[in-house]
């Protein structure tokens, strides 16, 4: 099963990416965290990538496929994986298709943005590890303390009020259009936020199935 995960930032896309890697058995490809991995790893492809990102440059679309391309073709993806902050916009999509990646689903997370400005600003990350919590919808077991590592929970710059909108209008502009594109497709479902992560799992692989 290869899915897509779409919805505008602090949907749940990466919470409910990990839940259903669990659920399937599949991994997850997260943009930024296979970025990191090939930077580390010091991948051609990763070493291009850095480049621009030292000079304080988006990464081009090529060079996110290529990585993109590259991760896909490890074995951990051959019975499938669920795709979480690529692509971002119709030429993202389209060059995807191009190196002849499909998908069997698109799930849209359906959230309103009153929802997503309250949602993410009691976002926390831990400034270590990279796993993330909310204060209310998925506390930490101990206040500011990670539970995988023991680091300390951080309040993320993009999750800064004025960030939030300009990343939302962003979305909008950018990303909001995939719909259509993969509507087109017949593999774009729509899942309404269910107010709980729980009950929002269980909306996606009702699709899903």
């Amino acid at each position: 099963m290869k899915l897509i995960l779409l919805g505008a930032p602090g949907a749940g896309k990466g919470t409910q990416a990990a839940i259903l890697a669990a659920e399937l058995g599949i991994p997850t490809i997260s943009t930024g965290n296979i970025l990191r991995a090939a930077i580390k790893n010091g991948t051609p492809t990763g070493m291009k990538a850095k480049t621009y990102m030292d000079e304080g440059h988006l990464v081009p679309d090529e060079v996110i496929i290529g990585i993109i391309t590259e991760r896909l073709a490890e074995s951990d993806c051959a019975k499938g994986y669920i795709l979480d902050g690529v692509p971002r916009t119709i030429a993202q999509a389209e060059a995807l298709e191009a190196a002849g990646i499909r998908f069997d689903h698109v799930v849209s997370l359906e959230v309103s943005d009153e929802t997503i400005e309250e949602r993410m600003s009691g976002r926390r990350v831990c400034e270590h590890c990279g796993a993330s919590y909310h204060i209310k919808a998925v506390p930490p077991r101990t206040e500011g303390v990670c539970d995988v590592c023991g680091g300390k929970l951080v309040t993320r710059k993009d999750d800064a009020p004025e960030t939030v909108k300009n990343r939302l209008a962003v979305y909008h502009r950018e990303t909001e259009p995939l719909k259509d594109f993969y509507k087109s497709r017949g593999v774009l479902y729509p899942v309404e936020d269910m107010g709980s992560v729980e009950a929002t799992s269980k909306a996606i692989l009702a699709v899903l199935k």
